[in-house]
């Protein structure tokens, strides 16, 4: 849950259902955590799966600390940061990566992986991703490819061709 809500104040979205704790709902449609933040946080590809543990337990630190300091009673029903108003969370996450925080590079590399995970879906296969409707690739509006898989674009980028073909190049598009 504390990881989720992470991922939720790096990019907030609606939430799943009616009780649901880790998203705050303070944006309307899906963010980071419906677009697979902890499943790519949890893939060992990124590196950071055998430390979710250790992250949570050090964010749920600090989140009692900044509520203790605002003077904020928390809900023991969940973990300190999920507890924290979506104000509260966003304070501290700004805390935890400004200069000079000690452990900011840790906090920065998990957004990054939250923000990543909406962008691009980075823990799926970018057709995969689209089929599943993944609701970043959706919002950035990513042209689907043609029925073999392949991306062509018949029209070009910025309406008119960047540059001349060269005489010699073959129908292929390969140079002679």
């Amino acid at each position: 849950m504390t990881i989720e809500a992470f991922a939720d104040t790096i990019v907030p979205g609606e939430k799943r259902w009616p009780g649901d704790r880790s998203v705050a709902g303070a944006a309307v449609g899906p963010g980071a955590v419906a677009a697979g933040a902890l499943e790519l946080l949890e893939w060992s590809a990124a590196g950071v799966s055998d430390s979710l543990d250790t992250l949570a337990r050090m964010l749920n630190e600090h989140a009692r600390a900044h509520a203790e300091w605002c003077g904020l009673t928390l809900d023991a029903d969940v973990p300190p940061f999920v507890a924290l108003p979506f104000s509260e969370r966003t304070a501290l996450t700004r805390a935890l990566t400004a200069p000079g925080h000690p452990e900011k590079e840790v906090w920065v590399s998990i957004a990054l992986f939250s923000n990543m995970a909406f962008d691009t879906g980075a823990h799926m296969h970018t057709l995969d991703a689209i089929a599943e409707g993944h609701p970043g690739i959706e919002a950035m509006g990513l042209a689907k490819p043609d029925a073999d898989g392949l991306w062509r674009f018949p029209q070009y980028g910025y309406g008119r061709p960047l540059a001349e073909l060269h005489p010699h190049t073959t129908p292929s598009g390969s140079p002679a």
